[in-house]
């Protein structure tokens, strides 16, 4: 059974016999969708903004710093991350708390990205869902596509030095948590502490997660569902970049847009123009864009996904010309 039946079942009470809404109409749906989201989206956040308070309070900041900066092993740093990015799941909206929680541990900008980038594209129900779809074969390019679009978006990132717009709070709690010697606190304190500082930051982020789902719900209950299949048909030479750019509107997780993908693939539509689709909608989001907003300045946020849409655009492109 779906673990979040129950804010399902509360989201239908109050759209469909609180506020007497039909079912199937379009703002009956849209509210319904926001409703229901935004229960499971501000659940996660603060459970996962809970748990790296945590892992923040007990990391090896110093060891991992140095690790992950370290150039040794050239692009390891970048491969670790992206790595890290495939186990982690997380949508986008989720994935932000652990963006800010390993730059407050010191990791360098790039290599923090190049985790962003990749997490919310692959998760472990997504690759099963995927290799059911598509098949084992797909499936695994597609994860090397998404590991590698990961390194290479945040390798170039790193060398655009682009630190100083990240939003200034997020440095001066990295700056104040480096100058503060840690304190020997009780484990009732230490879970207070823990509780506090997770929840400052969900309140820090959660008007950005509002707006972001309620663009998702609108779209999700007044945009008809064909509305974007007519402009990345097979004949369109542009239908890959196009794919990319009509996908930025919509709302949703890996999860949910394989599905699509797959009706997209069985109408015609070559698979790297649906992969474009799928990844642009994943990692590429207006909600993402509006929930980063609050940790990233305007430079910076163009800078990510105007990298992240070209390599994006590129793998579509390669998918059709090698992949059958």
């Amino acid at each position: 059974m779906d673990i979040f039946y129950p804010l399902q079942f509360i989201a239908d009470l109050l759209a469909y016999d609180l506020f007497g809404l039909l079912k199937g109409s379009h703002l009956g749906d849209s509210v319904n969708f926001f409703l229901y989201d935004s229960l499971k989206i501000l659940i996660l956040l603060l459970i996962i903004n809970y748990f790296m308070a945590i892992l923040r309070h007990y990391l090896p900041i110093e060891k991992l710093r140095d690790f992950l900066a370290s150039r040794k092993w050239y692009g390891l740093d970048y491969l670790l991350a992206a790595l890290f990015g495939t186990i982690t799941p997380f949508c986008s909206c989720s994935s932000i708390p652990l963006f800010v929680g390993f730059l407050e541990a010191g990791i360098p900008l790039g290599v923090t990205l190049s985790f962003l980038i990749v997490s919310p594209l692959v998760n472990q129900v997504a690759v099963v869902l995927f290799a059911g779809l598509f098949g084992w074969k797909v499936t695994a390019l597609y994860v090397v596509s998404a590991i590698l679009l990961g390194m290479v978006g945040g390798f170039i990132l790193s060398k655009l030095k682009l630190e100083k717009h990240v939003a200034d709070y997020v440095w001066k709690i990295k700056s104040q948590k480096l100058e503060i010697e840690k304190e020997k606190l009780s484990r009732k304190k230490l879970l207070r502490q823990f509780w506090n500082e997770g929840f400052a930051m969900t309140k820090k982020i959660t008007i950005y997660v509002l707006i972001g789902i309620a663009v998702g719900a609108a779209i999700h209950g007044f945009v008809p569902a064909g509305f974007f299949e007519k402009y990345i048909s097979a004949e369109n030479l542009f239908a890959v970049p196009i794919a990319a750019i009509v996908a930025v509107p919509m709302y949703a997780n890996a999860v949910g847009v394989i599905p699509i993908m797959q009706s997209l693939v069985e109408k015609g539509i070559p698979l790297g123009t649906a992969m474009a689709f799928m990844m642009a909608v994943v990692g590429l989001s207006l909600p993402e864009a509006l929930i980063l907003k609050r940790v990233m300045k305007m430079k910076l946020l163009i800078y990510f996904f105007g990298i992240t849409t070209i390599n994006i655009i590129i793998i579509g492109y390669l998918f059709n010309a090698f992949v059958k």
